[in-house]
């Protein structure tokens, strides 16, 4: 069978698809007139489209981002892991930014720091990860929960809030005293011009 098939079809030398015997020289005639070998992917081509066909699937295009000019085969890939214009997120704060600002934006914004709930110390959030796998839920001594320096620096703050207590009684005092004598000067005055006025 396969004898009887090679018998009734013939390979076309310009495009080397199996045409039937019979249609051989018609075929061939349309072809070469009409097609041609793109010299890239290997596909036959209407001649008439194959400029259009090297724009559209060969020719090198630009990254929108970037501005990089590359095989269009690896745009795809250049947008979403290389292009260094590309938006990514920062791991601490979800922020979005080009890829080219992320390592410099992750340093300084994974020095903040928050507070973990379960020892009240505070983390940087670069830490975070590692410290929450070996958080014991316990304060450190050694270094001191910031609850602890608040309780001393309000210890400190004892002595200053009664020095302030004492100067805002002297404050209270001299403002009475001045109203007092603003009030007197005023009824003094009233009762000079009235005088002056008979």
């Amino acid at each position: 069978m396969a004898i009887a098939t090679e018998e009734t079809t013939r390979i076309c030398n310009h495009c080397d698809r199996a045409i039937p015997s019979s249609n051989i020289d018609l075929h061939y005639a349309h072809c070469s007139r009409n097609l041609e070998r793109c010299k890239v992917c290997g596909d036959m081509i209407p001649k008439k489209h194959a400029e259009e066909h090297f724009l559209n699937t060969h020719a090198p295009v630009a990254c929108s981002l970037c501005s990089e000019t590359m095989e269009r085969e690896i745009l795809a890939i250049h947008k979403g892991e290389i292009c260094p214009q590309r938006i990514v997120t920062c791991d601490f704060c979800e922020f979005p930014l080009p890829a080219i600002d992320l390592a410099e934006h992750q340093e300084v914004c994974g020095n903040r720091t928050e507070l973990c709930h379960l020892c009240n110390r505070y983390v940087r959030l670069r830490e975070r990860y590692n410290h929450e796998s070996r958080c014991t839920g316990i304060a450190e001594n050694n270094e001191g929960s910031s609850r602890d320096v608040r309780a001393a620096e309000r210890e400190q703050a004892r002595p200053r809030r009664q020095a302030s207590e004492y100067s805002r009684r002297r404050i209270l005092f001299t403002i009475a005293i001045t109203g007092i004598a603003v009030l007197l000067g005023s009824l003094f005055f009233q009762k000079t011009d009235s005088s002056e006025v008979h």
